[in-house]
């Protein structure tokens, strides 16, 4: 079969302006730093202790990472990162809200008031509707792909943030595809599916006879990376006994197989993913912020599904051609009623969600409405013109995913619980929970 063509720009790859957004200022108006203000061309604010945020407070009733601001609209959307004192604002605490111009806002014993100007600027966007495999026309992403272009010409460790589903492993083999390491090896390791006893070695290596049953000498991921990749998905899962030596790995690239007595040096570039706010974790204690800091040289910020609906109808089409729907069906499913349906649905599960609903419309030969509940055919019902390979996977994912809705409804969501009533791993529930879209 004959590939099918690229949905990209083809003129040269530059950066335009994309989105216009209102400039905002934060003033320091009490505290220890009283006069210090921000103010840069930038849709972010981080504020907090730490040396690395934007706006810099130094008062020890500041969290480390305390809090976000980000432009929206006339508006500007607060966030609280976990802060240990947490945010106020008239004497209400808040966690997530949008606040107007001219709010002041107590963190600790400082206060910052919120200026939101008349101003516009615009931010940079490129001019490709694709990078790699992660495709989108919309301002959100070509501003993303923007961030992409300068990040795969550098070498620098990247931590790619957003939520289930939003295509962090795509954008990370991206980055590697148009680096200059893209001859060498692209090595993920799901941080979250691997269990803790074996996590270790998947990463560093063992050698023979270092534990029971370490028969072999094995090469750990680092190693094998070594002049190309290696992807760290779901980072924020790893425990607290492994934290301190990924960091030790990351900061000499050499790395210590369990059992062995010497460094095995790793030329190695280092992308790592997750679902969480690290800086939450750090002011929960739970990720070391030294870690935090050399995992987070460079960000990347992807935006959920709903932020972009205007990409679906680009996203459905691609999606359909690499599931390999026949023609009739592709018609179907990107006819503009349909479309409009997808558009409307609010997709928790992302980009992961609306394939795997796709790919159930083809398997069924029926454009399904996305909210539909998802339930197995019975037994009678199964379609012997269908390959048995087909038809075997088809049930499977259909109670899999029906059994885990079932599972986390009895038990609210709480997935540590449901894994155990299961008696299921829980690594194993979350692979499950991904495979299907689902969230916890």
């Amino acid at each position: 079969m004959a590939e099918r063509p690229r949905l990209v720009s083809t003129r040269p790859l530059s950066s335009h302006h994309g989105r216009a957004i209102r400039r905002f200022r934060v003033d320091v108006i009490g505290g220890p730093r009283a006069g210090a203000s921000w103010m840069q061309p930038a849709e972010r604010c981080a504020i907090g202790s730490h040396a690395s945020n934007d706006l810099v407070i130094e008062d020890t009733t500041v969290s480390r990472f305390h809090c976000e601001l980000a432009i929206s609209g006339n508006a500007v959307r607060m966030r609280d990162l976990d802060s240990r004192n947490g945010t106020y604002a008239g004497g209400i605490r808040i966690t997530d809200a949008l606040v107007p111009g001219g709010t002041v806002l107590a963190l600790g014993n400082s206060t910052i008031r919120i200026s939101v100007d008349d101003s516009l600027m615009e931010l940079d966007a490129s001019e490709r509707s694709a990078f790699g495999d992660v495709v989108g026309e919309s301002p959100l992403m070509r501003e993303v792909f923007s961030v992409l272009e300068r990040i795969a010409a550098s070498d620098t460790t990247v931590l790619i943030e957003g939520e289930t589903g939003t295509g962090k492993e795509g954008v990370a083999e991206a980055i590697h595809e148009h680096s200059a390491r893209a001859t060498g090896p692209f090595v993920v390791v799901d941080c979250s599916a691997i269990p803790e006893n074996l996590l270790e070695s998947e990463l560093f290596g063992h050698e023979a006879g270092a534990f029971t049953g370490a028969t072999d000498r094995r090469v750990g991921a680092f190693e094998q990376a070594s002049g190309g990749t290696l992807f760290l998905d779901e980072i924020g899962e790893l425990t607290a006994d492994l934290q301190p030596k990924l960091l030790r790995a990351l900061e000499s690239r050499a790395i210590r197989p369990i059992g062995g007595r010497g460094l095995v040096q790793c030329d190695v570039r280092i992308l790592a993913a997750t679902n969480r706010d690290l800086r939450a974790e750090v002011n929960r204690g739970t990720f070391r912020a030294d870690l935090y800091f050399r995992l987070a040289v460079v960000k990347v910020d992807l935006p959920p599904l709903r932020e972009r609906t205007t990409d679906i109808p680009i996203l459905v089409d691609e999606l359909l051609h690499r599931i390999g729907a026949a023609p009739d069906m592709i018609a179907a499913l990107t006819a503009p009623d349909f479309l409009e349906a997808l558009i409307a649905a609010p997709w928790p599960g992302n980009v992961r969600e609306l394939r795997n609903h796709l790919e159930q419309c083809v398997v069924f030969g029926e454009r399904r409405l996305p909210n539909a509940p998802v339930r197995p055919r019975p037994a009678t019902n199964v379609d012997p013109a269908l390959p048995y390979d087909v038809a075997r996977r088809q049930s499977i994912d259909a109670f899999e995913r029906a059994y885990v809705i079932g599972l986390l409804e009895r038990y609210e969501g709480n997935v540590a619980a449901s894994a155990r009533a299961a008696g299921l791993n829980r690594a194993y529930l979350h692979r499950l929970l991904r495979r299907h879209g689902i969230r916890g």
